[in-house]
C-alpha cells in the first residue's frame, strides 16, 4: 500500500470542492476541546495518523449520496448537506473525517455552541466561535499555569475578534490561510510584531515571532496529510475497507454502517434522508418532544417486517432490505401512530426507560393498521387501555432490560399467534407468556407491588409512569400535569418543623415520608401552582367527595396535616394496593 503526502493548507483547499463524505461516514462529533487539541499536537509535532480516500469515477457519482463537510458547524448537529458535484472530480474520505472537518473549522468556519444554564431552544442560548491563537503563550514554559498541562499553545475559540493586550495577543487562526506566498508571510509577521505596543517585551516578541512562524510552517510547508486512495469503484470492497479502517478508532455506531448498506441498495430514495428526516419528525413534531433514535428505527424495520429480529449487520441482506424498503410506508406509520399513542399517555423523552417496550406495541399496530388508537370506538378506547396497562407494567417492572432480544422476539410471537383469533391488544397473553417464556413478569403481584411503593420516590425517572397507574385518564399528554406532594413539601423541611416544636425522632420520620410515593399525586399545572404550599387541610375545603375517590386521599381529615404525614402516607399506600391489586385490564 503506497501512501502520498499534502500539507494541511492543500487538503482544506479541497474539502467541499473535490473530497466530500459518502453516506456511510457518521455525522461529526468532536467538542471545541479536542479540536483545540488537534492543533496543539500539530504544532508540536506530533504524527495525527493516516487518512484513507476514496476516487469516484465521474460514472459512478450519481450511483452514491454524497455529502458536504461541516464547515460552519453547531453543536449537537447531526446532519451533513448533500453535495452539488456535477462536473467535478470527486474524492470521498474513508477514514478521517473528525480531523479533516476540525481542520476545516479550525482554519476556514465556526463551531456554535451552547452557552450553560440556558435552554435549548433559546436562540439566545447560542453564540459561533472562531478559533484563536495567543501569539504570546510561552509553549516551553511548563510553570505557566493553565488548565491543561498537556496542552502547551494557547489555542482557544472565541465569539469575536479580541482586543490585543500586553499580556494575551490573539491572532485568529484562519487568517494564516492568507499567505501563500512566504515573503508575504514574514512581511506581515514583522508588520504585527513592529505594531506591538511598547509595554511589550522582548521575550513576548520572540515568542509571538517563533510561534507565527511555527504555524506557519505546519499549514503550508510541512506535508504532514498522509493518505492513501483506493482506486477499486466495488462498493462492496469500499465498505469492507471502511469498517476495517475505523474499527481501531471511535467505533461507528451499527445504525451508521446499516444506513451505509441501504443507503446502496434502496432503490429511487435516500434512506439516510428518510431515516433521519423520520427521527427528527418523531423527536420533535409530535405531541410531545422524543428521543428516539436511529438504532430503534432500524431495530423496529426487522421486528415489523417479521425477519429475523436480533439487531445484527447480517441480518440485512440484500433480500430483506427490499423487503423493508417495500414496507417501509407501513413501517414509518406503525411507529408514528405508536410514538403519537404513548405521548397521549404522556410517556416522552424524559419518562421512557425503555424504547424496545415499544416494539410489541409496534407491531400490534403494525398488523391491525387502525393508526394510534385515538378515536372514541369502544374498540380503540378498550385497546388503548389494554396498551397503556401493559406499556406501564413492562417499563415499570423493567421487562426490556439487560438483553431484551428473547423477550422482543416472545413478545412478537404472542401478538402474531393471538391476532389469529382477536384484533384485540393480547395483553393477558403477554403477561403469562412472558412470565412463563421469560420469567419476566409485566403485572403487580404482592411482591413487586411492594417494590413499586418502596422505590418510587419523587425525582425518580419512573415517578410519572407508576402515579399515571392509579387513574383511569389515558389523555395525560393533551394537559399539562404536575407530579405534586400532597402535603406540601415546603411545609416539611427541617426549619419548619422544628418551628413546631417537634421532636427530633418524628422529624426524621416525616422526612423521610415526604418524597415517597404515598405522598404524590398528579395534578394539572394550573391546580399545582395555586395548591403550591397551601396546608393540605384547608386546600381539600376546595375540592369534592369525588377528588378524594379520584386521587385515594385518606378520608380521616386528622392525617391531612404536615405532623401526620407517616400515618397519612401508610393509609394511603393501602388504598394505592387495593386499586392496583383489584384493578383488572380487562
Amino acid at each position: 500500500m503506497s501512501y502520498s503526502a499534502t500539507t494541511i493548507a492543500r487538503i482544506v483547499d479541497r474539502i467541499n470542492r473535490s473530497h466530500f463524505l459518502p453516506a456511510i461516514q457518521r455525522p461529526y462529533v468532536w467538542e471545541p476541546n479536542q479540536i483545540t487539541t488537534l492543533f496543539d499536537s500539530l504544532m508540536k509535532g506530533y504524527p495525527i495518523s493516516s487518512f484513507l480516500f476514496w476516487e469516484l469515477k465521474p460514472e459512478n457519482r450519481e450511483n452514491w449520496d454524497i455529502y458536504q463537510f461541516a464547515e460552519h458547524f453547531r453543536y449537537g448537529q447531526v446532519h451533513n448537506e448533500l453535495a452539488e458535484t456535477d462536473g467535478r472530480d470527486i474524492t470521498l474520505v474513508l477514514d478521517g473525517q473528525q480531523r479533516l472537518t476540525s481542520l476545516l473549522i479550525g482554519l476556514r468556519g465556526t463551531y456554535t455552541v451552547k452557552l450553560k444554564h440556558k435552554r435549548w431552544d433559546n436562540p439566545s442560548a447560542w453564540v459561533r466561535q472562531r478559533l484563536y491563537l495567543d501569539l504570546f503563550r510561552d509553549s516551553k514554559n511548563e510553570d505557566e499555569d493553565v488548565e491543561d498541562v498537556s496542552i502547551t499553545y494557547g489555542f482557544r475559540f472565541f465569539s469575536e475578534d479580541l482586543k490585543p493586550s500586553a499580556s494575551h495577543w490573539w491572532f485568529k487562526v484562519g487568517h494564516i490561510l492568507d499567505f501563500d506566498n512566504e515573503d508575504e508571510f514574514h512581511e506581515f509577521k514583522d508588520r504585527l510584531i513592529d505594531s506591538f505596543p511598547g509595554e511589550v517585551t522582548k521575550a513576548q516578541e520572540r515568542v509571538a515571532r517563533r510561534t507565527l512562524e511555527q504555524l506557519y510552517r505546519v499549514i503550508w510547508k510541512d506535508e504532514i496529510i498522509a493518505f492513501y486512495t483506493e482506486k477499486n469503484q466495488s462498493y462492496d470492497r469500499v465498505l469492507d475497507i471502511f469498517i476495517r479502517a475505523n474499527d481501531g478508532g471511535t467505533k461507528l455506531s451499527k445504525s451508521d454502517l446499516l444506513l451505509s448498506m441501504i443507503t446502496s441498495k434502496w432503490k429511487g430514495v435516500s434512506a439516510r434522508e428518510e431515516i433521519y428526516n423520520f427521527v427528527d419528525f418523531l423527536n420533535e413534531s409530535l405531541l410531545r418532544k422524543n428521543d428516539i433514535d436511529k438504532d430503534f428505527i432500524m431495530r423496529s424495520c426487522l421486528v415489523l417486517s417479521d425477519l429475523e429480529h436480533k439487531y445484527k449487520i447480517n441480518n440485512f441482506t440484500t433480500k430483506n432490505l427490499s423487503l423493508i424498503q417495500a414496507n417501509w410506508s407501513e413501517i414509518q406509520k406503525a411507529i408514528q401512530a405508536t410514538v403519537s399513542l404513548i405521548n397521549r399517555f404522556g410517556i416522552d423523552r424524559d419518562t421512557l426507560t425503555s424504547a424496545n417496550a415499544l416494539l410489541p406495541v409496534a407491531y400490534y399496530l403494525y398488523k391491525i393498521k387502525t393508526g394510534a388508537l385515538d378515536g372514541s370506538t369502544p374498540f380503540e378506547v378498550h385497546n388503548a387501555q389494554l396498551i397503556h396497562r401493559w406499556l406501564l407494567g413492562s417499563l415499570l417492572n423493567e421487562v426490556f432490560g439487560g438483553n431484551s432480544d428473547q423477550t422482543i422476539g416472545v413478545s412478537r410471537s404472542i401478538i402474531r399467534e393471538s391476532l389469529r383469533a382477536s384484533n384485540d391488544f393480547p395483553y393477558d397473553d403477554l403477561v403469562a407468556g412472558l412470565q412463563k417464556r421469560r420469567g419476566r413478569v409485566v403485572n403487580f403481584d404482592d411482591q413487586n407491588l411492594e417494590a413499586l411503593l418502596d422505590d418510587t420516590r419523587y425525582g425518580k425517572r419512573t415517578a410519572f409512569l407508576a402515579l399515571s397507574l392509579l387513574y383511569d385518564a389515558l389523555n395525560w399528554g393533551t394537559s399539562y400535569f404536575h407530579i405534586d406532594h400532597i402535603i406540601p413539601k415546603s411545609l416539611a423541611t427541617r426549619q419548619a418543623l422544628m418551628a413546631r416544636n417537634i421532636a427530633e425522632s418524628r422529624i426524621e420520620r416525616i422526612l423521610s415520608a415526604v418524597d415517597s410515593f404515598g405522598n404524590l399525586q398528579l395534578l394539572l399545572g394550573r391546580e399545582n401552582i395555586e395548591k403550591s404550599n397551601t396546608p393540605f387541610a384547608d386546600w381539600m375545603k376546595t375540592r369534592n367527595q369525588e377528588f378524594v375517590k379520584q386521587h385515594l386521599i385518606p378520608e380521616n381529615p386528622e392525617l391531612w396535616s404536615v405532623e401526620m404525614l407517616p400515618e397519612f402516607v401508610k393509609e394511603r399506600e393501602k388504598l394505592i394496593r387495593r386499586r392496583l391489586s383489584a384493578r383488572s385490564p380487562a
